[in-house]
């Protein structure tokens, strides 16, 4: 920047466009080399960090199921109890179907 502020005192203001290109150029080549490291790199730290996505359903589903199983009944009963667990087991079914999807 500091070249660029100096380049445009010795050539004068008609060169100010271009020298202002230049450096928003300069500027873009460098982020996007900034980014594309930083996407390398994370997708290297993602992939040694892989694990099983479905701990993290499962302990939501636990998290979620204690709450909602005391709300349910005590507000619908046992309908409602059923109607917690049934949406939770769905909730679950359908997140391992999908993976078994995946790996197909």
């Amino acid at each position: 920047m500091r070249a660029t502020l100096e380049a445009r005192r010795d050539l004068g203001p008609e060169y100010e466009t271009a020298l202002i290109e230049s450096f928003v150029s300069r500027l873009d080549a460098t982020i996007a080399h900034r980014v594309h490291a930083e996407m390398h790199a994370a997708g290297a730290r993602g992939a040694r960090k892989a694990g099983n996505p479905s701990i993290p359903i499962a302990l939501g589903s636990m998290g979620f199921g204690i709450p909602l199983t005391a709300i349910a009944a005590a507000e619908a009963g046992s309908a409602g109890l059923l109607l917690a667990w049934g949406g939770i087991v769905a909730i679950n079914v359908a997140h391992a179907l999908s993976r078994r999807r995946e790996r197909d």
